[in-house]
């Protein structure tokens, strides 16, 4: 009997993530269980989406060894899964994102998603299923490229900016509700010889206390897990956890695969329904 396979593609806003789930034979379980046979990430640069998703799709499966009938079912979601021609179907980035983070933590409830150009906070069930969320599609403020843009004027890699915010204990209030109104402050700060770490840490602090605004709008309840790119950076995870009042964040591995993964596991759920 062949093994089952479905994939799951998150067509974000500047990178494309492809998950391969397969069947795992498990002995006595009634239920069907999945494993992650390989994941592949690719930044479209100057690709439309369509090849973008194309190109995603066939790199994915030439790096795990499939062929395109091997793949009984794929699941887009993301801002750009409308795009993705090859899909059966598609799912919101809520719902892959909640059903990814359950899979990855069972114990979550609290899901908070940050990647590049949105943040958003998630309640989830057990299964994985949304309760609620809110988040913050319309400003970047709450999001990586706030984060990006303001490392860029301290002259600083998103690494580095991280890294430097760690060396810092001061807080320091950023008033502006947007990239551009911050970005003046941020050089406010740098002309008045304000240290780069306490720089970055205000920044940080308030990415995270416009995150946390959301989050505590569908309630924090459960173990808390943060997924998305923003993941890597530590001086974030810091002032998210100490934003949130909490005593621990679980941060999951491929953290920046987790939608692509909910929406592979989507894609079993259908395929077995």
């Amino acid at each position: 009997m062949l093994k089952m396979i479905t994939a799951g593609i998150d067509m974000g806003s500047r990178t494309v993530k492809v998950v391969f789930l397969e069947e795992l034979n498990v002995d006595g379980a009634p239920e069907l269980k999945w494993g992650v046979k390989g994941k592949h990430m690719m930044f479209p640069d100057e690709l439309d989406m369509d090849a973008a998703a194309d190109k995603a799709l066939a790199d994915g499966m030439a790096a795990c060894g499939l062929s395109r009938d091997q793949v009984t079912r794929i699941v887009a979601t993301g801002a750009g899964r409308k795009q993705v021609r090859f899909a059966d179907t598609d799912v919101t980035e809520v719902s892959a994102g909640a059903r990814g983070a359950v899979f990855m933590l069972p114990s979550a409830q609290t899901v908070v998603d940050v990647g590049a150009e949105e943040g958003r906070g998630i309640k989830a069930n057990g299964s994985g299923k949304v309760v609620d969320f809110a988040g913050n599609e319309k400003c970047a403020a709450g999001a990586g490229a706030f984060a990006e843009s303001m490392a860029r004027a301290l002259q600083l890699t998103l690494k580095e900016f991280g890294e430097a915010s760690l060396r810092s204990d001061r807080t320091i209030p950023m008033n502006a509700q947007c990239t551009v109104f911050a970005e003046s402050e941020v050089v406010s700060l740098i002309h008045s010889a304000t240290p780069k770490e306490d720089i970055a840490k205000s920044v940080l602090d308030a990415v995270a206390s416009r995150v946390c605004a959301m989050v505590r709008r569908v309630g924090i309840e459960g173990d808390v897990i943060l997924i998305g790119g923003m993941v890597n950076n530590p001086g974030f995870v810091r002032s998210l956890k100490d934003a949130l009042g909490v005593d621990h964040v679980n941060l999951p591995d491929m953290p920046e695969y987790v939608s692509a993964l909910g929406a592979a596991l989507i894609a079993t759920e259908k395929e077995t329904a």
